[in-house]
């Protein structure tokens, strides 16, 4: 099978996919701007072609550039893993006759007014919501729905220019903040705990999911500098209280028609236990999440994915062994890095299970906080027990300290 890979080399974890489609038999073409030389080698080891072109964001150069290269290749697949390329891939499969979302389609995954009115047709629980173009219509927007509301780009990823007014003073203060974002999706606030609904699909049926719990939800950890985020991948996802959010997950895969590939959905338990959706990508979660499924089953997840897009089925076996939580790390202060404190105590506590260290050395510069979501690098460990990976967690979150001047 000849599968297209849109950027192969960005973001972060990019290697690893291009890796498991070689690994589960694949032939790799790689398209992107960046320049082969400054590939990553796991990015070239993988590659049996790469395309370099000036621009991602020029279809129609694009198309034209692949036609030429790749004259005489048939594509089976084409995949993109990282937001930004979504519907540039739904383009790509259009044009080449290839299978997978096509632009419409794909529209569901990124327009999150479409994306929820096509979920409230369906049945399914998600925030009062309505898009946006103008001040004007904002304002009317905010006065239908109520406050608190949630604003955020239509098409956006992540937090990032998302905001939580509570009034309408805040609401003229935010305004401005969104004047270059061309559609803004006004949404219900809803209160209550945030977790991930993960997949790998194939075929229209569920494979592999992964169940995350963000501590503290997204919204608050950006806005407030002083907190170390957590993430936590739940050994338990049978848990009696995720498991309306868990079917939730499995009924939006149905409602999308979501064929093949991978998914991240976000959701809301409330303290009542109403569960509401948020969102969903089709593509993984960001953060190396994904390396947190890796070490909460011990199973090569890259290939994982790469066998149900080459072979429509799953064939690695996975056991859930445990909870991995990661915890990103703020440095005090601005300029270079200059000491990091308490690791060593924690090392000493908790070394055996601690996976992934990435903390930025002394030296280095800090890193915007604001426009990073691994902040200034953070620390990844697993464990059995939910209430010793959190205890563990709270630890690294408390007592250790990087400092930056």
């Amino acid at each position: 099978m000849n599968v297209l890979m849109i950027s192969p080399g960005y973001p972060a974890d990019m290697p690893e996919f291009a890796r498991g489609l070689a690994a589960s038999g694949a032939r790799v073409y790689g398209v992107g701007d960046q320049h082969i030389g400054g590939l990553p080698e796991l990015v070239k080891q993988s590659l049996s072609k790469y395309v370099q072109v000036s621009s991602l964001w020029d279809s129609k150069r694009v198309i034209g550039e692949l036609s030429e290269r790749l004259r005489g290749h048939q594509l089976d697949r084409i995949e993109c893993l990282w937001e930004p390329g979504i519907m540039l891939a739904a383009e790509l499969r259009e044009h080449f006759g290839v299978p997978g979302l096509g632009v419409e389609h794909a529209r569901l995954f990124r327009d999150k007014e479409a994306m929820k009115v096509a979920l409230d047709k369906a049945g399914i629980r998600t925030p009062r919501h309505a898009a946006v173009d103008s001040v004007a219509g904002c304002w009317t927007a905010v006065e239908n729905i109520g406050f608190p509301v949630i604003l955020k780009p239509i098409d956006g990823a992540g937090s990032a220019d998302t905001y939580r007014v509570t009034s309408r003073e805040e609401l003229r203060a935010v305004l401005p903040r969104l004047r270059h974002v061309p559609l803004i999706s006004v949404e219900e606030f809803i209160d209550g705990e945030e977790y991930t609904f993960d997949t790998i699909t194939a075929g229209g049926e569920i494979a592999y999911y992964n169940v995350a719990w963000y501590r503290p939800r997204p919204l608050i950890a950006r806005s407030n500098e002083w907190i170390s985020p957590q993430v936590i991948a739940l050994r338990d996802v049978d848990d009696a209280e995720l498991a309306d959010g868990v079917k939730m997950g499995f009924d939006v895969i149905k409602a999308l028609q979501f064929d093949t590939g991978f998914t991240h959905m976000e959701w809301y338990r409330k303290s009542d236990g109403e569960v509401v959706f948020g969102e969903i990508g089709g593509r993984p979660p960001g953060a190396h999440q994904v390396d947190q499924m890796k070490y909460a089953c011990d199973f090569d997840v890259f290939k994982a994915w790469g066998q149900a897009v080459t072979q429509g089925r799953m064939e690695e076996r996975f056991e859930r062994r445990y909870n991995v939580a990661t915890i990103f790390k703020r440095a005090r202060g601005v300029g270079r890095i200059t000491r990091i404190e308490g690791t060593e105590a924690l090392q000493a506590r908790f070394g055996e299970h601690v996976v992934w260290n990435t903390l930025l050395p002394p030296g280095t510069p800090r890193r915007d906080w604001l426009k990073t979501l691994v902040s200034d690098g953070f620390i990844m460990l697993r464990h059995p027990d939910l209430e010793e990976t959190m205890a563990m967690a709270d630890a690294v979150g408390s007592e250790l300290q990087m400092y930056a001047e």
